[in-house]
């Protein structure tokens, strides 16, 4: 495994369940090990998008509060 940050994606605007759903096509598009940082500002996103990629076994790396309601996730596949 790389561990290499592959891309940095803004979901800024995006509502539940699309967050996940654009979330889950991003993974699709890199290799085992890669990892993606998603920036989020949906509430729902923060708890949603996590459990849901956990289920799927993707590895969850950070969750983090950038300004006012936005935070990211680093995502690893």
């Amino acid at each position: 495994m790389n561990n290499k940050l592959i891309e940095t994606i803004s979901l800024k605007g995006e509502v539940c369940p699309m967050t996940f759903v654009k979330t889950k096509l991003s993974l699709e598009k890199i290799s085992s090990g890669e990892r993606i940082k998603v920036i989020y500002d949906s509430i729902e996103a923060k708890t949603n998008v996590p459990k849901s990629l956990e289920e799927l076994n993707y590895k969850i790396i950070e969750i983090s509060k950038l300004e006012k309601s936005n935070f990211y996730i680093i995502i690893e596949k």
